[in-house]
Parts: structure tokens; sequence; C-alpha cells
């Protein structure tokens, strides 16, 4: 099966729904990439386990019980059942790294879209992220306007309230009997 046939098969989307963010990092679960893969489970953490000098901590971390509670109530399916082990949570690094343990013709091909698609988010996150400045740079300069012109309508009051307040002059020059 040639890259481009396996790259049809798996769409980005399948992949992007297989995206969580735990601990304030976008990972990937083992049963995901073994799924992507097309290998068990079981052997995929076997490779990580042979080779686990190439995964550190910012790579590749394993769920705690409450974090693997939390997210099985979100996905809401029973198919995490059965599991002995707690899953395994690859960071972009982390699933980069598995590509070199694994050397599967369809991992590296599936590996190489999931790449892209975290390039993607992390360009759609810069892409948000300088918007959002942009935004508040917008407000900013409305909210000086804002006081600007509250500026004005205060001296105009006070223009106002002094002209009221004028005792009327006495004129001078050439008066008239009448």
């Amino acid at each position: 099966m040639t890259a481009e046939k396996l790259d049809l098969m798996i769409t980005d989307e399948r992949i992007v729904d297989k995206i969580y963010l735990i601990r304030n990092q976008k990972v990937m679960l083992d049963r995901d990439l073994a799924e992507l893969y097309g290998i068990e489970t079981k052997r995929l953490k076997e490779a990580v386990k042979r080779n686990l000098f190439r995964f550190p901590d910012d790579f590749m971390f394993e769920l705690t019980d409450s974090e693997f509670s939390i997210l099985r109530s979100q996905i809401a399916t029973s198919s995490w059942g059965g599991s002995r082990y707690l899953p395994m949570a690859f960071t972009e690094h982390g699933v980069l790294m598995l590509s070199s343990v694994l050397n599967s013709k369809q991992a590296i091909s599936v590996n190489i879209q999931i790449m892209r698609i975290f390039t993607r988010i992390r360009q759609m996150l810069t892409d948000t992220l300088s918007l959002k400045l942009e935004i508040q740079e917008i407000r900013e300069k409305v909210q000086n306007q804002d006081k600007n012109i509250e500026l004005v309508f205060n001296y105009l009051d006070e223009l106002m309230t002094k002209k009221e307040n004028l005792n009327p002059r006495k004129q001078i020059g050439f008066k008239t009997n009448n």
C-alpha cells in the first residue's frame, strides 16, 4: 500500500479528534497511535519500553488515575474498558520519536501526516494569538478615545456652567434715558 493511499484512508479529522489537551500539552494516546499505525497497543508500549531513553518526560508521560478517569468521562465511550495499564500520552516530539522506534511504512506515513497536523495547529494558534493582540490594541485605542471624548464633554460642561453663572456686565458707553 502506498503512502498516498494510506493518507486517503486516515483523514486529518480522524487524527485531530485523537489529539487531547492534558497537562497543558497537546498529546496523543498510545492506543490511538497504535490504531493509526495498525498495530496492537501492547506492541507499541513494548517498543517504547525497549527504547525508554528516547522518551524523556517532555516527550511521553503516563496518565494518572484521575487524568484517565476525566478523559474517559469526556470521551464517554465504553471502549476503554479492559486496559490494565494507564495510557501513555505522547507529545508532538514523542510522536515524532515513535517513527524511529516503529519502522513500518504505515507508521512513518502516519507520523508524517500527524506532524503536518501539529504544524497546522501551531500555526493556527500563532494566528489566533496575533489576532488577539491586534484586538487588544484596538480596544486600548477605543478606550483612549472614550477618555478623550469624555474629557471634551467635561470641558464643554464647565464652559456652559461658567456662561450660565456670569453676572450681567455693566455696559460701557453712551446711555439713553428711556
